[in-house]
């Protein structure tokens, strides 16, 4: 199995940026697909982006697109989710997630392996 924890979350304007962090432990991390999820008060857990165990294939939620960029360095174990020009409606938990399968990149219940969360707040 791989554990997962996320870092970086806090609190910054709109417009600003936070870089989130996965550290991961365990199994070998570069055999996993990763991805992040985020969860806001009230709403379903909804998918933001994923990567890939290659790196070579990343997929975006429309919401995000243009904004927020996903990457990660398998020799350091981590994976990261960068997000720039940040909006109130980014403010959510941010989730880290592994799978090794092949479905669907957007489903939650794809992902076997979850970070405990990293809380994000955008004020205006």
């Amino acid at each position: 199995q791989v554990q997962l924890v996320e870092s970086g979350g806090g609190l910054v304007q709109a417009g600003g940026s936070l870089r989130l962090s996965c550290a991961a432990s365990g199994r070998t991390f570069s055999t996993y697909h990763s991805a992040w999820f985020r969860q806001a008060p009230g709403k379903e857990r909804e998918f933001v982006a994923a990567i890939r165990w290659s790196g070579t294939g990343t997929y975006y939620a429309d919401s995000v697109k243009g904004r927020f960029t996903i990457s990660r360095d398998n020799a350091n174990n981590t994976g990261y989710l960068q997000m720039n020009s940040l909006k109130v409606e980014d403010t959510a938990v941010y989730y880290c997630a592994a799978k090794t399968s092949s479905t669907s990149w957007y489903t939650t219940g794809n992902y076997p392996y979850w970070g405990p969360g990293t809380q994000v707040t955008v004020s205006s």
